[in-house]
C-alpha cells in the first residue's frame, strides 16, 4: 500500500511481536477486554464486513500479482484503514489474522466473523475435502468472537464432498446450540482443467442455496453468503435467510461492480456485504475510498 494510505507504524508492529514471542496471556487480555458491541444489527439492520481469510487458503493473489497478500504487515495495515472507516461493521478472518488485528488494538466497537474451514486448499487434490481447520464453535465462544463463517462447496462428481457437508452441518449445530450466527457460502462446483471453478450461473447458486439451507438441525442462527450474479431476484426468491453479498474476484470495472452490489442491496433479504480483496487491494491502491464507496451502498447514511 502507498505510504501515504498507512496509519500503523513500525511501533506498533513491534509491540504485536513483542506480544506474540509472550505467550498467549496477551492476546487473551487483548480479546477479553475489546469493547464489543451492544447488539449484533445496527439501526438500520444491515452489516458490511470486510475480509481477509483467503491466505490461509493458499490464496494470496489479487489481479495479476500471485503473491499480493503474502506480506502480513502490508495486509495488516490495510485492514487497519478499513476498520478505521466509518459503515465497518467488522472483519471475517482466520484465528492467526483475528488475533493480530486484537493485539493491535482496532477491534473495539467491530463484530468478528470466525473463518472455519481452510482446509481444502486452492489447487490441492483434496481440495473439495474442506476439513474444518480454523475456529470451531467453543474458541469462538471462549475469544469472544460474534458470528461464524464456513465455505460449502459441493461437486457432485468429488465425493470429498460428503464430509465437507457433514463438517458445515455439524458446525450448524454447534453455532445454534451456542446461538452463535453462522454464515454458509454455498456453490455448485466442478473440477476444469486440474482446478475447482464455481458455478456462477442463476440456477446454480439457487440449487446450492437449497443444499444448503438443510445442513444441521436447526436453522436459527443459520445466515446465507452470496455471490451477485445475474437474475438475483430469483435467487434471493429461493431463500427466507438473511443474506449478505460477497465482493467476488477483484477483476473488471470496478464502477460496473459496486452498480451490481447496489442493485443487489436492494432486494429483500439482503443485509448487506463481505468484501475483501476487491477492496483491500483495490487497482488505485486507495483502500479508504473503495471501502468509503461500499460501505455507502450497505449503510445509505454512512
Amino acid at each position: 500500500m502507498p505510504e501515504k494510505y498507512r496509519i500503523l507504524d513500525e511501533a506498533a508492529f513491534e509491540k504485536l511481536r513483542d506480544a506474540r514471542a509472550d505467550g498467549p496471556a496477551a492476546l487473551r487480555e487483548a480479546l477479553a477486554n475489546r469493547k464489543r458491541r451492544a447488539s449484533l444489527l445496527p439501526e438500520d439492520r444491515r452489516l458490511f464486513f470486510v475480509a481477509a481469510d483467503h491466505p490461509a487458503r493458499g490464496a494470496l493473489g489479487v489481479r495479476d500479482d500471485a503473491m499480493a497478500m503474502a506480506d502480513r504487515y502490508d495486509l495488516l495495515d490495510r485492514l487497519a484503514l478499513a476498520l478505521s472507516r466509518p459503515g465497518v461493521d467488522g472483519v471475517l478472518g482466520t484465528p492467526d489474522i483475528i488475533d493480530d488485528l486484537a493485539l493491535l488494538g482496532v477491534l473495539d466497537d467491530k463484530l468478528i466473523v470466525g473463518s472455519m474451514n481452510r482446509g481444502g486448499l486452492r489447487g490441492a487434490s483434496f481440495e473439495m475435502d474442506d476439513r474444518f481447520t480454523g475456529y470451531d464453535v467453543d474458541s469462538m465462544v471462549r475469544d469472544g468472537i460474534d458470528f461464524a463463517k464456513t465455505l460449502v462447496r459441493v461437486n457432485l462428481a468429488d465425493a470429498g464432498t460428503v464430509s465437507t457437508l457433514e463438517a458445515n452441518a455439524r458446525a450448524v449445530d454447534d453455532a445454534a446450540a451456542a446461538s452463535l450466527p453462522i454464515m454458509l457460502e454455498p456453490f455448485m462446483s466442478e473440477w476444469r482443467e486440474g482446478r475447482i471453478v464455481n458455478d456462477l450461473s442463476p440456477d446454480a447458486v439457487i440449487n446450492s442455496i437449497a443444499i444448503t439451507s438443510g445442513l444441521g438441525n436447526s436453522s436459527g442462527s443459520t445466515w446465507m453468503k452470496l455471490p451477485v450474479v445475474p437474475e438475483m431476484e430469483r435467487v434471493m426468491a429461493a431463500t427466507t435467510l438473511p443474506t449478505l453479498l460477497l465482493g467476488g474476484e477483484p477483476n473488471g470495472d470496478q464502477e460496473a461492480v459496486y452498480a451490481k452490489w447496489a442493485d443487489a442491496l436492494a432486494l429483500p433479504g439482503v443485509r448487506g456485504l463481505v468484501v475483501g480483496r476487491t477492496l483491500l487491494y483495490p487497482a488505485d491502491g486507495d483502500v479508504a475510498a473503495a471501502v468509503d464507496t461500499a460501505a455507502s451502498l450497505v449503510h445509505t447514511t454512512s
